[in-house]
């Protein structure tokens, strides 16, 4: 069961975890789920390397684990970044822009990288890692809430094609 939560869960998780930060820009989901919603990940992060560390040694897959290895601190400073409004004496707004762009652009690189090695899917990652690039531009332009979400929206898409791409057809 592990296994097949391992290879599936990821195509559940990433459009779940974009709708919820859409959710957050637009007042519908509060910061404190957020908050949780960022811890809960750090360990779902850990929990998926450690069960796939051997699984993901060459290939796309390293490229991947790389992904994977440099987005859990990423998403600590995020964890941080949440403590910090609550009165951790740190500076909460560029910690929370570290996890936010992180987790838009580190995933962009993977999807390129995946690109240009994969066959039959090959222009599905492309098309991910432009709206992750697109969607990265709309959220750094917006103005409203309403705005930054639609960017956030477009990596959403992006991210989900991508990691539909890995699950569902390969």
């Amino acid at each position: 069961m592990f296994r097949t939560v391992r290879a599936n869960g990821p195509a559940l998780l990433v459009p779940a975890a974009w709708i919820v930060v859409g959710g957050a820009v637009v007042g519908v989901v509060s910061e404190h789920a957020l908050f949780v919603a960022h811890v809960v990940m750090s360990l779902l992060l850990v929990a998926f390397l450690v069960g796939s560390w051997g699984e993901m040694a060459t290939g796309v897959l390293r490229a991947w684990k790389t992904v994977i290895l440099a987005g859990t601190p990423v998403t600590l400073a995020g964890v941080v970044g949440f403590l910090a409004l609550d009165g951790l004496a740190v500076p909460a707004e560029p910690l929370l822009a570290v996890a936010l762009y992180g987790w838009i652009l580190l995933p962009a690189a993977g999807l390129a990288y995946t690109g240009r090695r994969a066959d039959a899917t090959a222009r599905a990652y492309d098309v991910g890692a432009v709206c992750c690039l697109a969607g990265a531009v709309g959220v750094a332009l917006a103005g409203r809430p309403i705005e930054m979400a639609a960017g956030l929206g477009v990596v959403g898409v992006g991210q989900t094609i991508g990691i539909a791409a890995a699950t569902l057809v390969e």
